[in-house]
């Protein structure tokens, strides 16, 4: 066995999101990281997390977790802005994995995008009601400032495919006048369905405002670790994908094609994932 073979590792990396936004992240850190295999994991039966309290969204994410290594992987990102703003190192310590988030990549890559330091937050009520992207970015520097909205309706308008739809573009257009007003110069895409609506966001906010998606800082996180060998990186030749889904449908399968822009994916296959056991165990210990 060659040196390089001994410091490799083909198990899959773990993205899981509430349903099929995070394909958005995956497809960039995919390209990124042509070598690598994949596992990605849509919670679709249980869409959107972005509703939901702070206690099931984290029950729910530990239960995707555990799930995906089950599945042998050897890291796991969560794609998913409201299930990152719900899990602490308390409990991802407890975790057999490494595990990455969207949070803090995304406000790096916003301090490092903005020139005015007015940044604006697009995203769930879940993230935004967490102020997960408050913290971050004050963290890193306490004089920025932050403003967020809600945008609920977002994420099942992409799900459905209306990206372009013109009342998705009034939406978007209502959900982001306030940050306009706030006079920011960078926008973070807080939730990952929102790369689906780049181009009707920049049309909405204007050419002035930065647009920032966390996928790049996540492919870059990634390669740190493959340096540093946190995580071995894979030696494929041919790399593979599944895709998962709690609650399969046909229509997934074309959602998903237009989303990673790609007419060669692999069908969902269908799962179910139990909400009670582990995941319990490591809540109560992370209390």
């Amino acid at each position: 066995m060659s040196e390089a073979q001994k410091s490799a590792d083909s198990r899959p990396i773990g993205f899981f999101d509430s349903g099929l936004g995070g394909l958005t992240v995956l497809r960039r850190v995919r390209e990124l990281h042509p070598k690598e295999n994949w596992i990605y994991l849509g919670d679709t039966a249980r869409l959107p997390y972005g509703t939901k309290s702070p206690d099931t969204i984290r029950r729910y994410s530990l239960a995707n977790i555990l799930q995906l290594q089950k599945l042998g992987v050897k890291a796991v990102v969560v794609a998913c802005n409201s299930a990152s703003s719900t899990l602490d190192s308390l409990h991802l310590d407890r975790l057999d994995v490494p595990v990455y988030n969207v949070i803090e990549p995304g406000a790096e890559a916003a301090l490092a995008a903005t020139e005015t330091r007015r940044i604006g937050v697009l995203g769930t009520r879940a993230t935004v009601q967490s102020k997960a992207y408050v913290r971050a970015l004050h963290l890193r520097d306490p004089q920025v400032l932050v403003y967020q909205q809600a945008a609920p309706l977002l994420v099942p308008l992409v799900e459905e495919g209306w990206e372009d739809d013109p009342v998705t573009n009034l939406i978007i257009y209502r959900y982001v006048q306030p940050l306009i007003a706030a006079q920011i110069d960078t926008l973070i895409m807080g939730c990952t369905h929102y790369p689906a609506l780049t181009a009707g966001l920049q049309r909405a906010v204007g050419g002035d405002i930065r647009l920032v998606d966390s996928a790049e800082a996540i492919g870059r996180q990634l390669e740190k670790d493959f340096h540093s060998l946190r995580l071995k990186p894979s030696a494929n030749s041919q790399a593979q994908l599944r895709l998962f889904a709690t609650d399969a449908s046909p229509q997934m399968d074309s959602t998903a094609q237009r989303l990673m822009k790609d007419a060669n994916l692999p069908s969902f296959e269908g799962i179910d994932i139990e909400l009670v056991s582990a995941q319990h165990d490591l809540l109560k210990g992370a209390k």
